[in-house]
């Protein structure tokens, strides 16, 4: 059986014209917020995205990799990414389809933002599409506070955070944002501290309606969603001062997001098993962390 038709690789096309799209949308959103920000708190010079064009080094494809390094932004990357390839034997007995044919098409964004500010929290977003013998979505979108007293479930950025993912799902199906909010709590999680990476979002992995326009529609809303609320958050906490001490809880605070993603990020784990881009996948690490 062959898992690759023309009608798959048109379906890929558009989700990656869709990916890129939503890149440089969000690429203009952080780059306003890097001018707006107020010169007392944020010195320097407004930061811009670089774009890092790569290719893959195995099958074919390849994308291209956003790196921010501003004054709001201490370290951002926004990525998108395309590819044809063949699962390793291992890889393939893990996939939907894989056993039937190991060769796979995908198109990908995903982001991080670590800011400077411990008042405004890390976020990461990313969605995909993917196909073997069988195709299907994911991905999702997960807030993470880095300040005791804004971690919690009514916190205003957690609500804002998640009223907004809610409505992305409810737009398609009310049954979807309970369960993948539950999926999001239960994967974000640190088993060996006992505790949760941060406030959550959704976490949603090989979706398959049936219906692949349905399924592409929840995916654009998902990023839609983000795109409408993060730079709100973002923007709600750009002029709160913080302290010495707050900068301290944060740098710590990161050494979990560095522990979830070594550890147990199953999209770490896959990009490093198909030859993708090492600079982009370990970018999500923040740039300064610290462990007591």
């Amino acid at each position: 059986m062959t898992a690759i038709t023309a009608e798959i690789e048109q379906r890929r096309e558009r989700a990656r014209a869709w990916f890129e799209s939503l890149r440089d949308r969000i690429f203009a959103a952080l780059e306003a917020i890097e001018e707006a920000a107020p010169a007392d708190l944020y010195p320097g010079e407004p930061g811009r995205f670089e774009r890092r064009p790569w290719t893959r080094e195995t099958g074919a494809g390849g994308g291209v990799g956003g790196f921010l390094h501003g004054r709001v932004f201490e370290k951002a990357g926004i990525h998108t990414s395309s590819a044809n390839g063949r699962f390793s034997p291992e890889m393939a007995a893990t996939m939907p389809g894989g056993d039937k044919d190991p060769n796979y098409v995908s198109s990908s964004i995903s982001l991080i933002v670590h800011p400077r500010s411990p008042r405004v929290p890390a976020v990461h977003m990313n969605t995909r599409f993917l196909s073997t013998a069988e195709s299907w979505f994911g991905g999702g979108a997960d807030l993470t506070p880095l300040l005791d007293e804004q971690r919690r479930q009514d916190a205003p950025d957690a609500v804002d955070f998640h009223a907004a993912m809610k409505r992305a799902c409810d737009a398609h199906d009310p049954d979807w944002h309970a369960r993948y909010k539950a999926w999001c709590d239960e994967y974000f999680f640190l088993p060996h501290r006992g505790e949760p990476r941060g406030v959550g979002g959704i976490f949603y992995d090989r979706h398959n309606s049936g219906d692949f326009e349905r399924d592409f529609a929840f995916t654009r809303d998902v990023g839609e969603a983000f795109l409408e609320v993060y730079p709100k958050i973002v923007r709600r906490r750009l002029a709160e001062p913080w302290t010495e001490a707050e900068r301290e809880e944060q740098l710590v605070r990161r050494g979990r997001y560095v522990e979830f993603n070594l550890l147990y990020d199953r999209g770490t784990m896959f990009g490093l098993k198909t030859g993708g881009n090492i600079e982009t996948i370990l970018s999500s690490m923040p740039p300064l962390v610290r462990w007591p």
